[in-house]
This record gives C-alpha cells, structure tokens and sequence, in this order.
C-alpha cells in the first residue's frame, strides 16, 4: 500500500512541475520586449554675428598729475594752520601762515627808502635844471652843472635800488602765507604751530600737496602690441594728443573698465631691456576716489569688426584645446575644435573652427557626448538684424 501512495504522489508531482513549465513557457511568450529610452532633450543655438571690439589688455599704476612739496621760503615761526590733513583744497586757499610782523615792518621800511630816495632825486633834477640854465649866461661854473648831474644820476640810481629792495620785501611778505597752487588734496602737515621753519632744509618742508583731477595712469605695452596697434589703427605715438584715442581702466575691487580717458603720452622710445613702451592715459576724477599709486587694469581698443559669438557656457575645454559640441543633420553630436576670442559679457568669441548654421549645444551638456543621438530644441534664435 505504502509503495502504491508513493508511485501516485510522484505521478502528481511530475504533472505539476510539467504544467508549471507549461505556464512559464506561455507567459514569456505572450511578454512584449522593452522599448529604449527616448533621446535626452537638448537646447541648441545657433551662432550670433555681429561687431566686436578687439582690446589690449594691459596692467598699470595711477600717479597724480601734479605732485609738489610745499616749502617754508622764507624763515619765521609758524603762526597758523588753515586746512585738515588729507582734504581737498582749492587753488589760492591759504594752507600755512608765518609770523608776518618782522616782514611788515620790513615793507614799511623799504617803503619809506622809496618815499626818500624819490625827493632826493627830485632835488636833485631840480639843482641840476637850475644850473644847466644859469651856465649859458655865465651865471654858474661848469663844475657845478657836471656835480648836480652826478648827483641827479645817483638819486635815479638809489630810487631804483629802494623800488627793487621795496619789491623784495612785499615777495617775502607774500612767502609768508602759503597757498595752494592747485586745486588737489593736501597730506598731512609736517609742521606744527609755533615751530621754526625755514631756518634750514631739515625744517623748511611744511607739507605734500597733489593734483587728483584728472589723474594719470602710466602702463607698458610691448613692442609686439605696439605694432598690432600702428597697424590696425594708424595710431602714430608722436600724435597721441590729436588722436584722443580712448582706453578705459579698472582698480582692485571693480567690476569691468569702468573709467573712461584718452591715451595722453608716449615714451620716444622702447626699452631696450624689456621690450616695451612707456604710455600714459588721462582719466577724469572729479570725485577723488582714485588715489595716486593704485594698481589698475588697462584696456586698449585696437579694431573693430564682425564676430561669431556663442555662450560662453557652450564652450568647453580639454588636453586637445577648446570645443563645442554641435548637432548635425542627422540629431547626432558632433565635436567641433575652435579658436577662441574675448569675452563679450556672456558670449565668447569664436575665430575659427565654427560654421554659421551649426546648432550649438547651449545647456544639458552632461546628456550629450560626440556620437550619441539625441532632441535638440532651438531656443533664443538671432534677432534679425544682427550683423
């Protein structure tokens, strides 16, 4: 009986392993295949045309356009100080004052030789006029026309001796205030109230005065830009000041160039040790925030002409130089080397390498690489008009 049970259960399990079979084998075939994925979407641009302007970007220092040191001329003890150290002063404001009573009482005293030597001298014409009448006649001798002569030739000479000397004395009576001989901003002062000045070199200088506005930014351009330059715009250095030709500067902090000046100077020659030239451009600083002895940015305008633009962020860059990456007729992604130019904001300029029609990958650059289809969608087209 035992061996019968066992021959019917293995007779049941052998149908159930073989209609388990039949039922697998019918639903892998009745199974549709998986569909791929469809191709990542991608915007595309196509290049922009228009003017750019080429620069030369160059590296400089300001320096004020009139530096001068302030000096005592003439000695005396310091009575006053009219300005605070570092401000802005105007040209003829009184900045020092020196004790003024020993140079007026000076004055008065040249004055008076002056007021003598003139009465002297009119004296003397008159003397001398009297007898010059009266040798005719034979009234008076000779000697005595030739004596008041004398004397009437040296009270004109001692009258001007006492103008130069009265002239001397009011100069140094002006020296005694000291003004400023520009508009500009003043350091501070070297010298306190009540001390000697002008005694000796050691105690003569009073302050530092330079002018701001405008101010001047000195920077070197090498030879080989130099030449780029002459070329591209006939500029010539002799002629810098006809030419007023612009260049634009920015200091630590700032965004861009945003000063704008003129090109003002040019060394007559290239150094020989470095290769470059001296040049120097004028800004406007009416506010004063430019300060003598900054680092500046320079940028020159050599050219203007038609470029292609593309995104900036469209351009990638590898051991084999730049790139972007393109699509082509068929949806596929392409690489295409370039050469590259300036930034312009946000676009960057490509020389060569890059075809007017091509559709530019401009975003979702990680879901594309060169061979790979994908749906390209064309945003922000060329307005019309663009050159």
């Amino acid at each position: 009986m035992d061996r019968k049970k066992r021959k019917i259960l293995k007779k049941a399990a052998a149908v159930t392993i073989f209609v388990f079979c039949l039922l697998c084998l019918a639903g892998c075939k009745g199974k549709k295949p998986q569909a791929p994925p469809p191709p990542p979407k991608v915007s595309v641009i196509r290049p922009i045309q228009r003017k750019v302007t080429y620069y030369l970007e160059l590296t400089g220092n300001t320096q004020a356009v009139n530096t001068v040191q302030l000096v005592a001329r003439v000695s005396g003890y310091l009575d006053k100080v009219f300005f605070l150290d570092g401000q802005m002063v105007k040209k003829g404001q009184p900045l020092f004052l020196i004790e003024q009573d020993s140079y007026i009482d000076s004055l008065k005293q040249a004055e008076g030789q002056v007021l003598m030597q003139k009465a002297q001298l009119r004296y003397a014409q008159s003397q001398f006029t009297r007898y010059a009448n009266l040798l005719p006649v034979k009234a008076a001798a000779q000697s005595d026309v030739d004596n008041w002569r004398y004397q009437r030739d040296s009270a004109e000479a001692n009258l001007k001796t006492a103008l130069a000397n009265e002239k001397l004395t009011r100069l140094n009576l002006s020296y005694t205030r000291v003004t400023a001989p520009f508009d500009g901003r003043i350091d501070r002062r070297l010298q306190d109230p009540g001390n000697l000045v002008g005694s000796s070199p050691s105690n003569a200088n009073l302050a530092q005065m330079s002018q701001i506005d405008p101010i001047y930014v000195y920077f070197n351009i090498s030879d080989t830009d130099l030449a780029r330059l002459m070329k591209s715009t006939n500029w010539i250095p002799a002629k810098t000041n006809a030419a007023r030709w612009p260049v634009f500067a920015g200091l630590t902090g700032e965004e861009g160039y945003p000063h704008g000046g003129r090109l003002d100077f040019a060394s007559i020659s290239v150094s020989a040790t470095t290769g470059t030239l001296l040049m120097r451009g004028i800004f406007p600083n009416v506010a004063g925030k430019i300060i003598p002895g900054l680092y500046a940015r320079v940028r020159v305008p050599v050219e203007t002409r038609v470029a292609m633009l593309v995104p900036a962020t469209a351009v990638g860059s590898d051991q084999q130089g730049s790139y972007v990456l393109v699509v082509n007729g068929q949806d596929v992604v392409d690489r295409r080397n370039v050469k590259t130019g300036p930034l312009e904001e946000d676009l960057r300029v490509i020389e060569e390498g890059l075809a007017a029609k091509e559709r530019i990958i401009a975003s979702a650059l990680l879901k594309a690489h060169p061979g790979s289809r994908v749906a390209p969608e064309l945003e922000n087209p060329p307005a019309k008009g663009n050159l």
